[in-house]
């Protein structure tokens, strides 16, 4: 293996989120403990990279979606490693001004991201935790590239649902909501326990090994995170149903997650 982009400080022995992530989606910035985490999710769940790509095509066409709308900012909190087909590619090639702040607070997810970036002066990547949502919007970094007085992307792409509920994600939402003018979006995915919740607990418990707990959610109290913004349609679905590029999608329900875009009246 080459080291040369593992930061110092990181321990490679506890699996991280971000990384296990990246493993599905075929990534080769991950350590053993999260290709073991990775295989024990493949056993309850064989279609885990399915999954994974399906919530990260999600991403892409809800970026689309707001870029061709002439949204030009975007804050991808809860970002991980970044893989092909990254928010400021995707937005870029709408709009080659496009301002893009990536979030993370796992090592290796900013160090690759930092290295990705280099040269793009539109693009940056902060080190921060989403439960502290105020530290994120005053970060040096994302007030010198992004302007909160204009409208804002706020994606937290499957990145609530590791948050458990004594830490209150509405609190991160609301924090995002009133930092925003109109015209700005957010972007969510979060993991439900709607369709299967035999499932659903089951990869709760495997995360409890990682650096962040998976905490499901069903449809009523993921739709609670969009209070004050408009949902875009088709809503709250099922994140292949979200503007399908491909037709129709076979049992969505399988795919655990629910997605949607909200608006900023």
């Amino acid at each position: 293996m080459d080291p040369e982009w593992i930061p110092p400080e990181v321990d490679s022995r506890r699996p991280s989120v971000a990384r296990v992530y990246d493993f599905l989606l075929g990534g080769a910035h991950n350590f053993a403990s999260d290709r073991d985490l990775a295989t024990g999710l493949l056993r309850v769940e064989p279609q885990a990279r399915e999954l994974a790509h399906a919530n990260r095509d999600f991403l892409r066409r809800a970026v689309r979606t707001i870029a061709e709308a002439g949204v030009d900012q975007f804050v991808d909190i809860g970002s991980g490693i970044p893989t092909q087909g990254n928010v400021h590619e995707v937005a870029q090639e709408v709009n080659p001004d496009a301002r893009v702040v990536y979030v993370d607070n796992d090592d290796v997810a900013v160090a690759h991201s930092r290295t990705i970036l280099e040269g793009n002066d539109r693009a940056a990547v902060i080190q921060a935790d989403m439960r502290r949502p105020e530290t994120i919007l005053t970060d040096p970094t994302l007030t010198g590239l992004v302007d909160l007085s204009r409208p804002v992307a706020f994606l937290l792409v499957a990145a609530l649902h590791l948050v458990k509920e004594e830490e209150r994600p509405a609190e991160i939402v609301a924090a995002l909501r009133e930092a925003s003018v109109p015209g700005g979006h957010l972007v969510l995915s979060h993991l439900t326990h709607d369709a299967r919740p035999g499932k659903a607990a089951a990869i709760g418990k495997l995360y409890d090994r990682a650096t962040s707990p998976a905490v499901a959610r069903s449809h009523d109290g993921i739709l609670q995170f969009f209070d004050g913004w408009d949902l875009l349609d088709p809503g709250l679905v099922y994140v292949p149903l979200w503007r399908p590029e491909d037709g129709e999608v076979d049992s969505p329900e399988r795919f655990l997650v629910f997605g949607g875009v909200g608006r900023r009246p």
